[in-house]
């Protein structure tokens, strides 16, 4: 990812889609020179962040990273000995960069992302977090349609090669020394305690990426363990997941199919792994905006079984990596040891009669008599965060424990819209009588108009069929991404319906300061309370 020698012949990630998606890690004009990523940084007009940008930058250079030079909108000039230059085209043409770093703020990377893809600049990393979860989705939609440039992140930490000493990203550089383990975290610091322990170890990393937190994930598990898989210095695994989307059980997929294929008799490198959010409250999510668990996802205990089926070792606390893995590799050490949080709620859920009145207000049907338990639909517009775009989920009336047990998702793309061309599947999936067709199509539509429009992350319904034999909605629990009122002052109407009097004051006091708290009517351990927070 960082140099040459770890990029060489990975291939684009599988999608479901068209293999060209996403390109490979294989940055051009460095193939065989084991030279560090060329990179620029892409810092905000604002003094504050153009500051802060500058001392990332030095730090950087100081540690061996081959920074070519700067993008500042419409300035030209000299930053650091190296040139500033007015747009993202123009550094590609004058420049020639292998990658980017973004450093701008949540209402501007939007617009610094997509500049960087239309120059097709092949690594795009982006730090910021409380980027609208919409924007993300404009933003996947247009990659799915090129084959030159990969983003990692948003909401990452970055990447990092205590090897190759090249840092794109703002990891403490302390923490980290050259050694033979590859890590790849959705959670900035859970990886810097997982670093901080390998360090301890003497096992050093040989590669750390920083996936990211957000809902949606330039870069997922998958791919890191591909990068991991073809690097020669990457002896050891360590993954770092919590709670929210399907990337843990779409790695433990990887890791089976690895196993069955490597030629080494132990199964390949050794694997490690933790989970975040075992005692996560439902409902709430758990610092990342995409810690928390949608319709149709599995919970941590149900990663943690996946993981375990497919052999991986897991701990309960990041802190047991370093001792763990270096019993794994045999005692195989590494060279040298050495030895900013933010907190993140961006989540804004509304009453279910505040969620009635919107559905009344798009003309969808609102069931009066409550329905009969057991005999509703589940019926929601969620995030696919395995094919990066919006989502139907369906599934049948159960009176099982497990509400989703049958649920299925039917994703589309964000700037198309629904395609009809779903609808015969999903009437076919929930086995309605073809002739609700109509009326369906009609409450689809209007859900996802709604979740287009005023920016959520999930519209939750029950579906029912009222007495006269009318599909009707009987419950709604509607969730709204807050980053665009917060980030992008956008949806003020629907930030206004917040009423702080109905929450908890503790809950609502630690927001302020970037915390998620909540209470535990019981007490529990350190290690069952592994959340992560950044």
């Amino acid at each position: 990812l960082v140099r040459e020698d770890d990029i060489a012949g990975i291939s684009p990630r599988s999608t479901g889609r068209a293999e060209s998606i996403y390109p490979p890690w294989q940055p051009p004009g460095i193939r065989g020179q084991g030279l560090p990523v060329r990179y620029i940084q892409s810092p905000e007009v604002g003094h504050a962040s153009w500051a802060a940008a500058t001392q990332n930058a030095k730090q950087s250079l100081e540690y061996g990273t081959k920074i070519v030079g700067g993008v500042r909108p419409g300035k030209d000039g000299e930053h650091l000995g190296l040139p500033v230059l007015p747009n993202m085209r123009a550094a590609k043409a004058q420049l020639k960069p292998d990658a980017t770093a973004v450093y701008v703020a949540a209402h501007q990377a939007p617009a610094a992302i997509e500049e960087a893809i239309e120059a097709e600049i092949p690594l795009i990393v982006a730090v910021a977090e409380h980027i609208p979860i919409h924007d993300l989705l404009r933003i996947h939609s247009i990659l799915s349609t090129q084959s030159k440039s990969r983003l990692v992140g948003a909401n990452a930490p970055g990447i990092i090669s205590p090897i190759g000493r090249c840092r794109i990203g703002f990891q403490p550089l302390p923490t980290f020394s050259a050694g033979s383990v590859g890590i790849v975290a959705k959670s900035g610091t859970l990886s810097y305690e997982t670093v901080a322990s390998t360090t301890r170890a003497g096992v050093g990393q040989s590669l750390v990426i920083g996936m990211g937190g957000d809902v949606l994930a330039g870069t997922n598990f998958v791919d890191a363990l591909r990068v991991f898989e073809h690097d020669d210095d990457t002896k050891g695994i360590i993954i770092v997941g919590e709670i929210g989307g399907r990337a843990e059980e779409e790695a433990a997929e990887w890791i089976k199919d690895y196993k069955r294929r490597t030629s080494n008799p132990n199964g390949g490198r050794p694997i490690m792994a933790l989970i975040g959010g075992v005692q996560a409250a439902p409902g709430r999510i758990m610092g990342h905006a995409g810690a928390f668990v949608a319709p149709g996802e599995g919970d941590a205990l149900s990663k943690i079984k996946a993981l375990e089926d497919a052999g991986v070792v897991m701990t309960d606390h990041p802190a047991k990596f370093g001792d763990g893995m270096k019993k794994l590799l045999g005692s195989a050490a590494s060279r040298n040891p050495s030895l900013q949080i933010n907190g993140e709620e961006r989540s804004l859920y509304i009453k279910q009669s505040q969620a009635f009145d919107m559905l009344k207000d798009q003309g969808v049907p609102v069931a009066e008599e409550p329905a009969i338990r057991g005999e509703e639909y589940l019926l929601a517009v969620s995030i696919d965060r395995s094919n990066l775009c919006p989502c139907i989920v369906a599934s049948r009336p159960t009176t099982a424990d497990d509400p989703y047990i049958e649920a299925r998702r039917f994703p589309f793309d964000y700037r198309a819209g629904l395609d009809d061309n779903l609808i015969p599947s999903i009437i076919e999936h929930l086995k309605l009588d073809p002739s609700s067709t109509k009326a369906l199509t009609r409450i689809l539509h209007h859900l996802v108009n709604l979740f287009m429009t005023k920016e959520a992350f999930v519209l939750e319904t029950r579906l029912s069929t009222t007495s006269n034999g009318d599909l009707a909605i009987s419950n709604a629990r509607f969730g709204f991404d807050d980053a665009a009122f917060r980030s992008a002052q956008r949806q003020a109407d629907v930030h206004a319906l917040r009423n702080v009097q109905d929450e908890v004051a503790e809950e609502v006091e630690a927001e302020k300061d970037g915390i998620v708290y909540i209470k535990y009517s019981t007490p529990i351990s350190p290690s069952q309370a592994i959340f992560p927070t950044d």
